[in-house]
């Protein structure tokens, strides 16, 4: 029964997932869907009577959405950073210099669009004032302040996503 229910029924959750999710994290949810429906009585329980499918693809549905929401605070490290990482965590105990260049860097890596990477570096790293750096940078003074607004709501962004881990 539960096999003829898969097949039926698989495009239409198929479908619902996909509205949200892409490639493995698809066929994950589809997948814990159909498991949750064959283990969970509970589950098949709240099914009430009317179309299978539509009740199906609400689940399927949901569960993309708390999927989603479970998982969007992840990012994805570069290999490169991950190696700098496992060499921090290798060495005996790294200077708070050491921590702060690595932290600067995985800001400018993750979080830092390129195109605001000279401001970033004239006013946070040189500690240029802001006209001195839209002079050297031959933009408007109100226009590096207002890229700098930027940057610094995505450095408060990345702040407290590390301190979340």
């Amino acid at each position: 029964m539960f096999e003829a229910c898969y097949r039926q029924y698989f495009t239409v959750v198929s479908a619902a997932v996909g509205r949200y999710l892409r490639g493995a994290d698809q066929e994950t949810v589809i997948h814990e869907v159909f498991f949750k429906l064959m283990t969970d009585a509970q589950m098949r329980q709240s099914f009430r009577g009317g179309s299978l499918g539509a009740w199906l693809s609400r689940v399927a549905r949901n569960r993309a959405i708390d999927y989603v929401r479970k998982h969007k605070r992840e990012t994805i490290v570069p290999p490169q950073v991950a190696l700098e990482l496992s060499a921090v965590k290798q060495s005996a105990d790294p200077t708070p210099e050491q921590e702060w260049a690595l932290f600067i860097d995985q800001f400018r890596r993750a979080y830092l669009p390129r195109k605001w990477a000279p401001v970033f570096e004239l006013r946070f790293t040189v500690g240029l004032s802001q006209r001195e750096a839209a002079a050297k940078l031959g933009i408007r003074r109100t226009t590096l302040a207002y890229q700098e607004q930027r940057i610094l709501a995505r450095l408060r962004q990345f702040i407290r996503r590390a301190e979340e881990v």
